[in-house]
């Protein structure tokens, strides 16, 4: 979300504190309009520290041009399924983008279905063909913990990606269907032991007011513009996340000029890997592990209805050109407990989570670095780059409003 939408959401919202309060308002005064119940507590700081770094994870998002590729088509005598293409939006879209998919995979009358990978997006479409009474085996060549899907944020994020020269006309519906049926599956999988999927309120701070001007994008390395990518309507998912809350300076606990406050869910992939996988045996689902390296293969199965989740692979297996690398990293610190919350400042984003507090570079320039980029080597001076930012925020941190 940028600064104006940000500004935007919260007049919308009517949940503004502190803002257009008058040059004469005391901060008694100000502090009189925030509800107890709103004001943040008191917070443990992060120990953002580049020797508290104990893992740093690289991937490639698999971005669609186009859009997700939700399409149906005949390999020999085998009905093929696509789901693949989501971009960087795999965990938020995974139940819906699946539901959608199976019902047309069921349509056909299958007593067997096949499901091609077994990232997020291919073991939920294995979990939901189970549940529409199918036999599921599913073909990868690794199994959820090794595939890029755990190397990634993890964070509920409404919203698809494609190109906007390149979306398709019904982008935005399929979008929304997606994230509804995504958002009331995941209630279930909430307040489980463990936390697999959590809430956690999350900090955006800003040395500059949120309604300056953004700074221009960045171009590409190459001197190419940035591209334009497909964006929602306005308010068309807005009831499903809270709006953001500007904190008045007197209930600001960060050492940063401006803050919003959110509530944003998030996944613990440990645990919520962990939680799919025992119930996708349980249900008596089995796994080959297998390579493909040309669609042909797929009409020698055993199951002639497949559903094809193969992530960025589907660039060279399946010869689809749409597919561009974007590429991600990631840096965990230490675990800490004690850390409930989430902060975004100077374009990183640091989460806490039950197996560490993730931290990750965002914002355009990050984006313009990694656009088309296939590279999955882990980048120790990124990572610390990304970690000092924390430090030098933390090291004037107090937990308390000033």
């Amino acid at each position: 979300m940028d600064r104006r939408n940000l500004l935007k959401n919260s007049f919308a919202l009517g949940g503004l504190t502190g803002l257009g309060a008058g040059a004469g308002q005391t901060a008694t005064a100000q502090a009189a309009r925030v509800p107890l119940i709103d004001r943040p507590p008191v917070l443990a700081p992060i120990r953002a520290h580049v020797d508290r770094i104990y893992d740093i994870k690289s991937c490639i998002r698999p971005f669609r041009t186009k859009g997700p590729n939700l399409g149906v088509e005949q390999i020999g005598d085998a009905t093929v399924v696509h789901n693949y293409g989501h971009a960087g939006d795999g965990w938020t879209l995974s139940w819906g983008s699946a539901d959608m998919q199976v019902q047309k995979a069921m349509s056909f009358g299958p007593k067997k279905v096949a499901v091609i990978g077994c990232g997020i997006i291919g073991l939920t479409s294995a979990l939901t063909a189970q549940r529409a009474g199918a036999e599921v085996t599913i073909y990868t060549r690794e199994m959820l913990q090794r595939t890029r899907s755990m190397r990634a944020n993890g964070v509920w994020g409404p919203g698809i990606a494609a190109l906007a020269s390149e979306a398709p006309a019904n982008l935005a519906d399929i979008c929304e269907q997606m994230c509804r049926i995504s958002l009331k599956t995941y209630r279930f999988y909430t307040g489980l032991s463990g936390n697999p999927i959590a809430w956690c309120d999350h900090y955006d701070l800003s040395d500059t007011p949120f309604d300056a001007p953004p700074p221009p994008r960045a171009p590409l390395p190459s001197g190419e513009p940035a591209p334009v990518f497909f964006r929602m309507p306005e308010g068309r998912l807005a009831d499903l996340t809270p709006k953001p809350e500007i904190l008045a300076p007197n209930v600001n606990p960060f050492p940063a000029k401006y803050a919003a406050r959110t509530s944003k869910m998030y996944f613990n992939f440990s645990e919520y890997g962990h939680l799919l996988v025992s119930d996708f045996f349980a249900a008596g689902g089995k796994v080959v592990m297998r390579d493909f390296h040309s669609p042909g293969e797929l009409a020698h199965l055993p199951e002639k209805i497949i559903i094809n989740c193969p992530g960025y692979a589907a660039h060279d297996w399946w010869r689809d050109k749409a597919m561009i690398p974007v590429r991600g990293q990631t840096e965990w610190l230490i675990p800490q407990p004690e850390v409930n919350y989430g902060v975004t400042y100077r374009n990183v984003q640091a989460r806490s989570k039950s197996d560490g507090i993730m931290v990750i570079a965002v914002g355009d320039a990050q984006h313009a670095k990694s656009w088309n980029n296939s590279n999955e080597r882990p980048d120790r001076a990124e990572a610390e780059g990304a970690v000092r930012v924390m430090e030098e925020l933390f090291s004037r941190f107090t937990g308390v409003p000033a």
